[in-house]
């Protein structure tokens, strides 16, 4: 019984893994030379927020010496070594060496009977910071930074004194100089979690998970799983599929080709099965839109005429209609098919075409029902962060639903009704995809010189990355609502050096 249970466990396993492991219709890759360019507006962004450091008073006593640090301000950064780069699983690794912080803070010494105010500039040299960053997919599917570690270090501390104990401070100073560093090397793990757990992850909620096209559809770029690190890639496993937004919860199941990416040598690479573009097409249909009608004076003259001499006889039996207007109702009778090749891509499309008469104040009279199968070819390019389609048309064929002596017949209206699709019905599709779709890139990072490549169940996009707007400006308009934090001292209290209380 165990050796039974045992076999069909075996047996199961490989259709166990396979289920858990749902293909994407989307994938990006971001490679080395992408996570370059981000470490450079990222390193401005850093820079930014170690300036805005807020540290809390200092103040004490050595014998006779008493001092009391206020107003401590960063000055300037010099964060001349820095290094962002891939960890497997799912890291990201950020590391600063050597830099150097400037401050200036107000002082207030007391030694003896003397008593001094003023500015002090102060400098921290041999800078280390290493920070590792994890990412991991939310409860919504979405990409964030889910943990951060930190290690911050000073080498040296000085600062410069001036004025008549000069001598005395220099002396003295080995305490404020040790407080200060301590104090500093406490706040910059802090700043940069915070800047990383919440401004950054602001920044990755403007990446577009599920939203809409437009009036009749929707999109989902949830994420499937966790992201994929390696020494020079991070990838990413999206859904990519559309849905009706009539019916939000319906699932498209997904059997096309997982797509591959192998390249490097671009910044970012986006891959789009077979199974993104057919989701599309089967919400479009499910959203009843994949249907057009002509009557009357929508109905190109030229094909009037030959329709009303191909369908002369059945119109003449209708003697009071003959001169009733024609009117066409082209629809899709199945979700178009997308097939990607290495040698391009195509979409196959099944219709009817009904033709009828229309006669005024009576009911319609249908002269044929004709089925359509066309084939179009689709250029599929990416401008900005919209990905876009370009349809034309290759192949036509209609045929009759009642009897092979009628498809004879309608093979005179093969290239006129041709000629109707490429000159009528195209351009509206056309106008229908030129928006395109948003690829689930951050707000202000769009793509450059733009590459599209062909495989067999799939196609990629390689491209550069360029940022329309600074880290700083997204974050700044998304920015979460602040809220006042108390430092605790790290000192013990001391009461104010006011000279006339002493």
């Amino acid at each position: 019984m165990a050796a039974g249970s045992c076999l069909l466990l075996l047996l199961l396993l490989p259709w166990l893994v396979t289920a858990s492991h749902s293909p994407p219709g989307c994938k990006i890759r971001i490679t080395s030379k992408g996570l370059d360019l981000v470490k450079q507006e990222g390193l401005r962004f850093v820079e930014q927020e170690l300036q805005n450091i807020t540290m809390s008073d200092l103040h004490g006593k050595e014998g006779q010496f008493h001092y009391n640090i206020t107003q401590v301000k960063v000055m300037d950064l010099q964060l001349a070594l820095s290094d962002l780069h891939f960890q497997p699983q799912q890291h990201l690794v950020f590391n600063i060496s050597n830099a150097s912080i400037s401050l200036r803070f107000r002082r207030q010494l007391l030694y003896w009977f003397f008593y001094d105010i003023g500015s002090i500039n102060a400098s921290a040299d041999g800078v280390h910071i290493h920070t590792v960053l994890q990412l991991a997919k939310d409860e919504a599917g979405r990409l964030k930074i889910s943990n951060m570690t930190c290690n911050a270090s000073i080498a040296r501390m000085h600062a410069g004194f001036s004025g008549t104990l000069r001598k005395v401070y220099e002396f003295l100073s080995t305490f404020i100089i040790t407080g200060m560093r301590f104090l500093l090397s406490q706040q910059i793990c802090p700043s940069l979690e915070h800047a990383s757990l919440v401004l950054l992850n602001s920044l990755l909620d403007t990446v577009p998970v599920r939203n809409y096209v437009d009036e009749h559809i929707g999109i989902d770029y949830s994420l499937l799983r966790d992201p994929a690190v390696s020494t020079d890639t991070l990838d990413l496993d999206f859904k990519g599929m559309f849905f009706p937004r009539a019916r939000e919860d319906q699932e498209l199941e997904n059997h096309a080709v997982e797509p591959v990416i192998k390249e490097t040598e671009r910044m970012v690479y986006v891959a789009f099965s077979e199974y993104f573009f057919d989701s599309a097409m089967h919400a479009y249909f499910q959203a009843g839109v994949l249907a057009i009608e002509l009557q009357g004076e929508k109905v190109p003259k030229d094909l009037e005429v030959l329709l009303r001499a191909t369908f002369f006889g059945t119109i003449f039996m209708q003697s009071p209609a003959v001169d009733a207007p024609l009117k066409l109702v082209l629809q899709v009778s199945a979700p178009p098919r997308c097939i990607i090749k290495p040698t391009g891509t195509s979409v196959s499309v099944s219709a009817f075409l009904n033709i009828s008469l229309v006669p005024p104040g009576r009911p319609a009279i249908q002269l044929s029902s004709m089925a359509m199968e066309t084939k179009l070819s689709a250029k599929v390019f990416l401008q900005g962060k919209a990905l876009r389609v370009q349809l034309d048309l290759r192949r036509f064929r209609i045929y009759s639903k009642q009897s092979a002596l009628e498809s004879l017949a309608l093979f005179s209206l093969q290239a006129p009704l041709k000629t109707l699709l490429q000159l009528t019905i195209m351009p509206i599709i056309n106008e229908r995809t030129k928006k395109g779709v948003q690829i689930p890139l951050p707000e202000g990072m769009d793509f450059t010189k733009e590459v599209v490549t062909n495989h067999a169940g799939f196609l990629t996009v390689g491209a550069d990355l360029h940022f329309s707007k600074g880290l700083r400006e997204v974050i700044e308009k998304y920015r979460p609502v602040p809220t006042t934090t108390a430092y605790p001292s790290l000192w013990p209290a001391e009461p104010t050096m006011d000279p006339h209380q002493l």
